[in-house]
């Protein structure tokens, strides 16, 4: 077995291990304005906890790729997402920042510790492997339980994500496009990293009701659509048409794809759903005899010169 894929497997207890730091100093409260910020897959996961953090009515929340974050405009708050605590744009942003700051990182011996006023450290969701997988779902899982939400049975659905078959024929899908509505955007774009990083597939993203105006021009026989949370009335039925498969998780323990979906149980949370995607990276590596485990041209960070 791959570090990644041990490393998958063990994100329903590390998420239940985030859950207890939820009072953490530092972590957002409601009515600040916040900013996260990260680089790659901590940028995406950015994005899913600023659109839920809104929906909630905790504050107004913004993410920001770590080098395009707005210099001048007003927070509360600035948290960062940075696994490694190396990576050189998060770094220099927080040190240049006068807002209060907090960094999430599975080291607290690097630079971005040192330089934030504030740090909550995963380092039991670190990782070996270059492709981020458990400590990415598990810093979301830490700033969904700071919103109130139970991660227990989040965590449940985690169970149940790491057992079931995979929703696709990893041998013949040829494309995927992966859809979010709200929160579940960020979850969607990265779905779509996960395949381009350890299987160098031929991945898209887009919010599910953009999905229609031009993106579904590429839907076919043989390719894939795979919805996380919410679906659109009809989006299902105009990707039949298409003849690719149309994917979403429309009940504990099972999975529809291809063809028509109904039924009216709650869904795998859309966290618990990136597992399988995840594990679908994995086995599209494997299936094209790639190492998921050494991805080309990656690092485990990105310190710039």
């Amino acid at each position: 077995m791959t570090y990644v894929q041990t490393e998958i497997a063990s994100q329903p207890d590390c998420w239940e291990q985030a859950a207890k730091l939820a009072s953490s100093p530092g972590l957002p409260v409601a009515g600040e304005r916040v900013a996260v910020v990260g680089c790659g897959t901590s940028w995406f996961m950015g994005q899913a906890y600023a659109a839920l953090r809104e929906q909630l009515g905790q504050g107004e929340t913004d993410a920001f790729q770590a080098s395009e974050f707005p210099a001048g405009r007003r927070y509360d708050r600035v948290v960062a997402i940075t696994r490694s605590g190396t990576t050189t744009e998060v770094v220099d942003l927080l040190g240049a920042l006068r807002t209060p700051t907090t960094v999430v990182t599975a080291d607290p011996l690097q630079p971005a510790a040192a330089v934030a006023d504030e740090m909550v450290v995963l380092d039991f969701a670190d990782e070996q492997a270059v492709v981020q997988t458990r400590f990415a779902t598990s810093a979301l899982a830490l700033l969904r339980a700071g919103l109130g939400q139970d991660i227990a049975p989040i965590a449940c659905d985690a169970e149940v994500a790491v057992r079931l078959p995979l929703p696709i024929r990893v041998e013949t899908t040829t494309q995927i496009t992966y859809l979010g509505r709200g929160w579940t955007v960020g979850l969607a774009h990265e779905a779509a990293l996960k395949c381009r990083e350890a299987a160098m597939m031929w991945t898209e993203a887009y919010p599910a009701m953009d999905y229609r105006h031009g993106p579904i021009s590429i839907a076919a026989p043989g390719r894939v659509v795979w919805a996380i949370g919410d679906v659109p009335a009809h989006l299902a039925d105009d990707v039949e048409a298409t003849g690719a498969s149309f994917v979403h998780a429309r009940h504990h323990g099972g999975y529809g794809a291809i063809g028509r979906w109904c039924g009216g149980r709650t869904p795998l949370d859309p966290m618990a759903d990136l597992i399988l995607a995840q594990r679908v990276a994995i086995a599209l590596a494997e299936a094209h005899g790639l190492d998921p485990d050494h991805p080309r041209n990656l690092t485990r960070s990105v310190v710039l010169q």
